[in-house]
């Protein structure tokens, strides 16, 4: 039964869109059969791996509302272990399309529950807001991602979810954990980063993962080719840092294999 893993930070800005994508593909790269679930309206992890809104029918909506199977909604990426559900603007009503009804918080749940024996992870990238979509990963999920921006500011937001998931963990999904803590957009040349990011490791310990993200312009560019990082430069910090990342995240649950050059991606992955 493969793992669901929630991607999370009610603050904005952090990386969270950038992880799904780039831990999901180097999961993948291993050879392990993964699933990214797109739960934010704005729909940027689906046009992240190639996905734009051309090419999105239907949405992860249509299987919250029963209406579509998980299954039928599908889509294949650039890596062939690699598939995403993708997000639509239709997911700004799912507040008030299923908002009174009792099983609101377990819709995701329930539809990733018919495919999670597919794959070995199941990521969900989650809205930046502690909103109906955000509560349904959090509910589906076996354990929560916390991607955190090394600034002042983000460590009032980590604050915030970690009473968001207490509330979770009090009611509707008792078993959620903290997979880790990232630390994003690290600049060792800023006193405040390192500061943020020693009182964070002080403070919550192995909870903290020891892959930490660079700010790399490389991890910013590859959106806009629809590619995730793997495939668009191999060699960029961005990569390495998430393919440690992955490496972290495979030994723990002993599942996949990963090299920090995967050879059959390089032709792939060139720099551009």
């Amino acid at each position: 039964m493969g793992r669901i893993v929630a991607v999370a930070n009610q603050k904005g800005g952090v990386g969270k869109t950038t992880t799904a994508v780039n831990l999901g593909a180097s999961v993948a790269a291993a050879e392990c059969k993964v699933l990214l679930v797109d739960m934010d309206p704005q729909a940027n992890a689906s046009s992240g791996l190639g996905v734009g809104p051309h090419e999105i029918d239907e949405s992860i909506y249509a299987a919250l509302d029963e209406t579509r199977t998980i299954a039928e909604l599908v889509k294949k990426t650039q890596l062939k272990t690699l598939d995403v559900i993708p997000a639509g603007p239709d997911l700004y009503g799912i507040d008030m399309d299923l908002g009174t009804r009792e099983d609101r918080l377990h819709k995701l749940q329930q539809a990733l529950s018919h495919v999670r024996e597919d794959y070995d992870v199941i990521f969900i990238d989650c809205p930046p807001s502690l909103s109906l979509l955000t509560l349904n990963g959090l509910c589906a999920a076996d354990s929560i991602i916390i991607p955190m921006q090394c600034e002042y500011y983000a460590l009032e937001g980590l604050s915030q979810l970690m009473r968001t998931v207490e509330m979770v963990r009090a009611g509707p999904n008792p078993n959620l954990s903290i997979e880790g803590i990232l630390l994003t957009m690290f600049d060792g040349r800023n006193n405040l980063a390192r500061e943020v990011s020693n009182d964070v490791r002080t403070n919550f310990g192995d909870s903290v993962f020891k892959a930490v993200v660079p700010r790399n312009v490389r991890l910013s560019e590859a959106p806009s080719f629809g590619k995730p990082i793997i495939l668009y430069d191999i060699n960029s910090t961005g990569c390495k840092s998430y393919i440690q990342l992955a490496r972290e995240f495979m030994e723990k649950h002993n599942i996949g294999h990963i090299s920090s050059r995967p050879d059959h991606l390089q032709s792939e992955a060139a720099p551009l």
